[in-house]
This record gives structure tokens, sequence and C-alpha cells, in this order.
């Protein structure tokens, strides 16, 4: 279930699926790069630690790194350092949350229909699982704020590859509408990952909340998901 906390008076959302894990979405009143100090200090971080890619709707995955600060095509970040925290940023694409508790690392996943169809959220617990032998079964999941089910129309192509990532599709696609959440977590659910938290707001219908590059005539601004491991 998502609550509200706040950054000095500004709204960020969470998920009670997360309590051993520093992580937040942010809302339209908290930028991350406007909002650099506020949100380092909140996490007792250096603000040159606070570790952003360079998302390009790939499905390249990196380890976060203190000394590495740029990451070039890349649209899932894993942490396994406490010392820095990582970002990534949306606008209707789907922001996942994975944390494996047992070995204490995190990631964050940026699907948007591309990366949704790339499987990069799947992707990231597997490569999760390789280098630091997590269990997906053991894994959490937090699915963020993104646009809908209601709102998401795409193409023929995209809807023919989509349908591709996963074997059961009852229930996630009406003609041209898919539902980029539910897929996500069937993504999810078929390799054994098993707690799944999905954010019930809707980056369109809950715009005074989020930013929407469709609603918004393409927007360059963005929320963000946020995560920091803990000590």
């Amino acid at each position: 279930m998502f609550y509200v906390k706040q950054i000095e008076n500004k709204n960020i959302y969470c998920s009670d699926f997360l309590n051993n894990l520093e992580h937040f979405f942010t809302s339209r009143d908290l930028l991350v790069k406007n909002n650099l100090n506020a949100i380092s200090k909140y996490l007792n971080i250096k603000p040159e630690n606070l570790l952003r890619p360079n998302q390009t709707h790939e499905d390249n995955i990196e380890i976060a790194k203190e000394n590495i600060k740029e990451y070039k095509n890349t649209d899932a970040l894993i942490v396994e350092d406490n010392n820095i925290a990582i970002y990534l940023n949306f606008a209707d694409c789907t922001p996942v949350i994975l944390y494996d508790p047992i070995g204490n690392i995190g990631a964050i996943a940026h699907a948007g229909w591309r990366g949704t169809a790339k499987k990069i959220a799947q992707k990231t617990v597997l490569k999760m699982q390789k280098i630091y032998n997590s269990k997906p079964e053991n894994i959490i999941a937090v699915i963020g704020p993104c646009i809908s089910f209601e709102y998401f129309e795409t193409s023929d192509e995209a809807i023919k590859e989509l349908s591709k990532t996963i074997s059961d599709t009852n229930g996630l696609f009406r003609g041209n509408y898919a539902d980029l959440k539910k897929i996500n977590e069937r993504q999810l659910l078929e390799i054994g990952v098993k707690k799944i938290d999905i954010c019930p707001y809707c980056t369109i219908k809950d715009n005074d909340k989020f930013f929407s590059y469709r609603k918004e005539n393409a927007t360059k601004l963005r929320h963000s998901a946020v995560i920091k491991l803990k000590n």
C-alpha cells in the first residue's frame, strides 16, 4: 500500500512493502534536479552521490558505483553501496523498484512500452540473481505511478511486442490498449517474484501529482523514483 511523506513540505510517495529500503517516488513539486540538496540531506548522502543514468528506452542494466558518475544508454541501475543513492526519471513510463532484503541489493528499472517489451524489470531481477545470488522469490517489487490501462492506447506493433513477453495475456489488453503496470507485474511473477506492490496512481488521471508526457504536450519535466540502501 502506498502512503505519503514529505521532504521540506513537498509530497513523496512510498510503499509499505519497502520499510527496510529508503525509497520514494517524487511528485510534481519535488523535481530532483531542483531539490538536490534537500533530497541529499534527507537521504544523508553527498549531493554528488545521488546518481542517475542517461535513459534511452533500451534494456541495458548497470551497477551504480560511487566513483562512476555517468551511465550512458542505461535504463536500469542496481545499487550495492549504501554511500550512494540512485534515481531514474519518468513521465508516463513505468518505474519499477526492486529490492532483495536478504542481500541488501536494490535497483530501479525504467519500463516504458519499449522497456516493457524488452522485459527490463525481469532482466534486472535476473542480473541481480546472477551477480549477487538474489533469489527472485525473496525480491520485493514496487511498481510506481505511470500511465494506466484506461489511457495507454498504442500501436498494433507495440501490442504485438508486449503480448510476446508473457505467457498469460488475460486481462492485460483491450484492442489497442495495454496495462503496463500489470504486464510488468506478470513478467516478474513468471520468474518467481512473489511480493509486488502496484501504485494506484495514473500519470494522466492524477496529473496534479505527477508529470505526463502525453497529457502535457511532450513535457520535459519528470518525476523520479529514488532509492538508497539503509546501513
